[in-house]
This record gives C-alpha cells, structure tokens and sequence, in this order.
C-alpha cells in the first residue's frame, strides 16, 4: 500500500471511531449521568458536536487530497463520497434545526420534542456504512 492510500485508510478509520465514540456512546450516555440536566446536555452537545463535525471536515479533506495524489477505485471514491454528502446534509441541513429546538429548550420553551433527532442518527448510520465500505475497500485493493 502505497503512503497517500495509507493515509486515507488512517483518515477514514479515525474518521468512523470519531462517529461511533461521539455519536453512539457519548451523546446518549451524558443525560444518564448524575446530575446532567437537559440544558446541560444540550450545551455540552452543542460544544461537542460541533467539534466533531469540525474534525470530520478535516478528515474529509485529508481523504479527498489523499486520492488526488492516488486515485482510488470507483467503489472507494463513491462510499467515501456518500459520507462526505452525508456530513454536508447533516451540518447544512439537519443541525441548524437541531439548534433552532436547542436554543428554544435552553431558553425555557416546552413542546414536541424534535424529529430532526432521528433524521441525524439516520445519517449517522449511513455515514458508519459508507466510512466502513470506503476502509475496507481501500484496504484489501
């Protein structure tokens, strides 16, 4: 394996361990914590999402320089592809809403809690499959 596949691979792989630690462990676990209230949760999930949508972009751009410099199969390119649409529908489309509840829960508002919830695990369970299909497949090329 050449360095720039290697690269890739490495990105790809933090990339998916980020999702699954963040997504999949931390956020559900935090409101189960003592003490935790909903606003602070919230806060925290703000601060820590943002952060990893912020490295995912990073990571992002390491993959996609990482297959200027050795283009990759289709297969490759396309998962790769799908996970990196996926985060651009989540930061521009999903997170602003889910911000909009946030912002309205931490200034006291009650009400319907938000569906834009599930629309973001179910891109994040799309993400894990593309980031997963995008390491294996580059792996065993």
């Amino acid at each position: 394996m050449d360095a720039a596949s290697a690269v890739a691979v490495a990105a790809l792989f933090v990339w998916l361990g980020m999702v699954l630690a963040i997504s999949f462990l931390e956020a559900p676990l935090k409101f189960r914590a003592p003490g935790v209230t909903l606003q602070l949760g919230l806060g925290i999930g703000r601060l820590v999402f943002r952060a990893l949508n912020t490295s995912e972009a990073v990571l992002a751009a390491v993959v996609v320089v990482s297959f200027v410099v050795r283009p990759p199969s289709a297969g490759v390119v396309v998962a790769a592809a799908v996970a990196i649409a996926v985060l651009a529908a989540q930061v521009l489309a999903v997170r602003p809403r889910l911000s909009r509840r946030s912002d309205a829960v931490l200034a006291g508002a009650d009400g319907p809690r938000s569906h834009a919830h599930f629309v973001y695990v179910g891109l994040e369970l799309i993400k894990v499959i593309a980031l997963v299909a995008a390491g294996v497949a580059l792996l065993v090329a």
